[in-house]
């Protein structure tokens, strides 16, 4: 399993259209072999911005690499009008391989 998230430090006065840009995009995710899920993140309110992630969940590091080559990754990234900036500097990527997963009470090594 591979997870990949980019953080955004949104402008205070921009969350609402952040989310609503994320809201009504089509993310193209399903179409992508190796998608398991997504998650919009909204974490702690600082002085100037609020921290968001985006959290997405891939079968493998493969089907997330293969997913950032395609046709689907380029319409879902496509260009958002907006007159103002929605978050301060460029979104902030990382990426995670599974080391251990836990269900429930079973620990399981991947």
């Amino acid at each position: 399993m591979y997870i990949a998230m980019n953080r955004f430090k949104v402008v205070k006065e921009s969350t609402q259209d952040f989310e609503q840009v994320w809201l009504g995009r089509d993310s193209q995710l399903g179409e992508m072999p190796g998608f398991v899920e997504f998650h919009l993140l909204r974490g702690p309110e600082h002085e100037d911005h609020v921290l968001y992630a985006s959290h997405t969940i891939w079968a493998s590091k493969a089907d997330f690499e293969a997913w950032t080559r395609s046709e689907q990754f380029r319409k879902a990234h496509g260009r958002v009008p907006t007159t103002k900036p929605l978050y301060l500097g460029h979104p902030q990527f990382e990426g995670f391989e599974t080391i251990q997963t836990l269900n429930g009470s079973a620990a399981t090594p991947d």
